[in-house]
């Protein structure tokens, strides 16, 4: 019977179009079609953001340029023109839809939540670390050692590090830069960053003693490379170069057995930059239990749902990340979700951790609207924490916002003390950046610092998987609490000095030994990188003459010294720190490929606050040393960070 009908419909068509004479031309028509064309022609050769693949494209793209290089010779624009008359012919001919038009050229990808969001939709209750439709990568743990390459390049202690040539063109793109989408940043920002002047040089004879804090935050590179990618410099007041260094895994030796849960080690190499300097790094690696031994996990995800985060970069992208971090936790931790807007609220009572489907709905069901109680929502999210914690357990309040508080106490320095209060019931806070545009980084670094936590900005499920997934026991769960830094520098040895970054985190002498002063914090795995620069009192390169009545050091006192470190630190839950010391020898050290990867780092810091520190020292070497310290990197974290300055460098000119 459809045969037959089919049949009918064909013939009646026939008929119809033999009656039919054809259309006569319409030149407005062909005139319009011509136009659109020539329209779509034009905007598929120059997109919106008017990006073109470099040479600095991923290994394999020769072939689909030489597809687009033979399209072009067939769509020309001259051509085209050509063929307007065949073109406006066709759309004549099609009578059966008079209304007809040429389609719209393709739209430009999705942006990263939105598209990320498709991509790893939540996984079900009972499931694994991976997300269905996006397979999460099972990665170590941040402590685990990182795969070394086959023949490390090492330098003598009496070589500088060497100058070498900019990186092939060839450099592959990381799968986390070539999947990152380029988004331009929001017009008419309100943002607010937490920074310093640089430190400053100090005379040893005059100020001999540096102190601080130590500091694990991450949140300032993500900043710096959302900024890079949407094709801008950051803000100068953006860049916290001790933030930049510590974003990356470094191989540390780890604390044995029976010994402190973090272990010093020191090395004194040349400064690329001035060979009449040396660098001094100071590094911490953290110890990192067995996850079996780890203790219970009370989290209270406390979520801005104000207006201002219905951004997809900001809330979806939010949801999605937390929905990555719950395959990593186990059945007796427990999870609570509290919201604030106009008003503060528990969307989820505690609940088991694997009951994901519950908490996942939850999640869900989040939208965003209504000014930011955000002292509110704190208040709430400390008293919902305080209910869960129990004896032996670890309780810890996520914050996840864009730092845009407008209700109740907004000022940075007052919800510090707030949470400073609440800090010394145990319960540790970390804060999660999202988006841009009116992020608050002031007040996000205030809160981080005074709630023992951890600051981070995630722009995509890349980062959410690092920060939330592979470094999860880093980010979470503590080893050792109000770390302290103190050093003193022999003046026999070193005339001046200077601590590269760390402006918010200088504590004054005196609070080293005062256990009421607060500091960082370690994560279990979690490794701390500190450079001092120093000019030893027999340097060309030093920049201040010796004072006249100046007191000379005693000749010979500890000569082989070029000075002591003196850490402090509590364990979680003590009140009364433990004090760890060691000299720091007179002896050059090979750099090592960490030292010279986080060597790079620095300068790139350096580069991007325009410091006046680096001489002639420029892009070309920061890329080069930074390049030759790759390794293996498996996550492609250090080949992201060369192609981020590479971008640097085009833009700063």
């Amino acid at each position: 019977m459809s045969d037959d009908r089919t049949d009918d419909d064909l013939e009646a068509l026939r008929r119809a179009l033999a009656r039919e004479a054809a259309p006569a031309p319409d030149p407005e028509a062909r005139a319009r079609a011509m136009a659109l064309a020539l329209e779509n022609y034009d905007r598929f050769q120059g997109r919106a953001s008017g990006l073109r693949q470099g040479k600095d494209r991923p290994a394999g793209a020769g072939f689909l340029n030489g597809v687009r290089r033979m399209s072009g010779s067939f769509f020309s624009r001259p051509l085209l023109a050509a063929t307007g008359s065949v073109a406006a012919l066709g759309l004549a001919l099609v009578v059966v839809m008079p209304n007809a038009r040429l389609a719209e050229p393709p739209q430009t990808a999705p942006d990263a939540p939105e598209a990320d969001a498709r991509l790893a939709a939540a996984p079900e209750a009972g499931g694994g670390a991976e997300t269905a439709g996006a397979p999460v990568p099972a990665a170590p743990q941040a402590a685990e050692p990182r795969a070394r390459s086959a023949a490390p390049q090492t330098f003598a202690a009496d070589e500088a590090m060497p100058i070498a040539a900019p990186p092939a063109p060839d450099l592959a793109l990381s799968k986390q830069a070539a999947d990152a989408p380029v988004r331009a940043l929001p017009q008419g920002d309100s943002e607010a960053f937490a920074n310093a002047p640089d430190n400053p040089l100090r005379v040893t004879a005059e100020d001999p003693v540096s102190t601080f804090s130590i500091d694990v935050d991450t949140a300032s590179y993500a900043i710096l490379r959302s900024s890079l990618r949407a094709g801008q410099l950051p803000p100068r007041e953006a860049v916290r170069i001790e933030e930049m260094i510590n974003y990356f895994p470094y191989d540390y030796p780890a604390p044995e057995n029976g010994t402190p849960p973090f272990r010093p080690t020191l090395s004194v190499t040349r400064t690329p930059w001035n060979p009449e300097t040396r660098l001094v790094h100071v590094a911490l690696q953290g110890r990192m239990p067995a996850i079996e031994d780890r203790p219970p996990l009370n989290l209270v995800f406390l979520i801005d749902t104000s207006g201002s985060m219905q951004d997809p970069a900001k809330l979806p992208l939010l949801k999605q990340s937390f929905g990555l971090m719950l395959g990593r936790l186990r059945p007796e931790d427990q999870v609570a979700i509290v919201t604030y807007a106009g008003s503060a609220g528990e969307v989820l009572a505690p609940t088991a951790a694997n009951q994901r489907s519950t908490i996942l709905s939850a999640l869900d069901r989040l939208d965003a609207g209504g000014s930011t109680a955000g002292e509110e929502g704190l208040a709430l999210a400390y008293r919902t924490a305080s209910e869960m914690a129990g004896a032996g357990e670890v309780t810890r309040v996520v914050l996840a916002t864009d730092g845009d508080f407008n209700l109740g106490i907004s000022d940075p320095e007052e919800l510090a003390r707030l949470v400073a209060h609440e800090r010394d019931t145990g319960v540790y806070l970390s804060v999660l950046g999202f988006g841009r545009g009116n992020l608050d980084d002031a007040t996000m670094q205030a809160l981080a610092q005074n709630g023992n936590g951890q600051a981070a900005y995630i722009d995509s499920l890349n980062e959410a998987q690092k920060v939330l997934v592979d470094q999860l026991s880093g980010a979470l769960f503590p080893i050792a609490d109000d770390v302290k830094v103190q050093v003193e520098w022999n003046p026999a040895r070193v005339a001046e000095y200077r601590l590269i970054g760390y402006e918010t985190r200088g504590l004054r002498r005196e609070d080293f030994a005062n256990d009421r002063v607060d500091a960082g914090e370690i994560g279990a795995g979690h490794s701390v990188t500190a450079i001092y620069e120093i000019t030893p009192v027999d340097s060309p390169a030093r920049l201040t003459d010796p004072l006249r009545y100046g007191a000379e050091p005693p000749e010979g006192a500890h000569g082989d010294e070029l000075g002591f470190l003196r850490l402090r630190y509590k364990a979680p839950g003590e009140s009364t720190s433990t004090l760890i010391d060691t000299p720091i020898p007179d002896m050059l050290t090979e750099a090592s490929e960490d030292v010279r990867f986080s060597t790079a780092i620095a300068g790139f810091g350096e580069l991007l606050r325009g410091s006046d520190k680096l001489g002639a020292w420029g892009w070309d070497e920061a890329i080069a040393l930074a390049d030759g310290a790759r390794g293996a990197d498996p996550f492609g974290y250090r080949v992201e960070a060369v192609q981020l300055m590479r971008l640097a460098e085009s833009l700063s000119r």
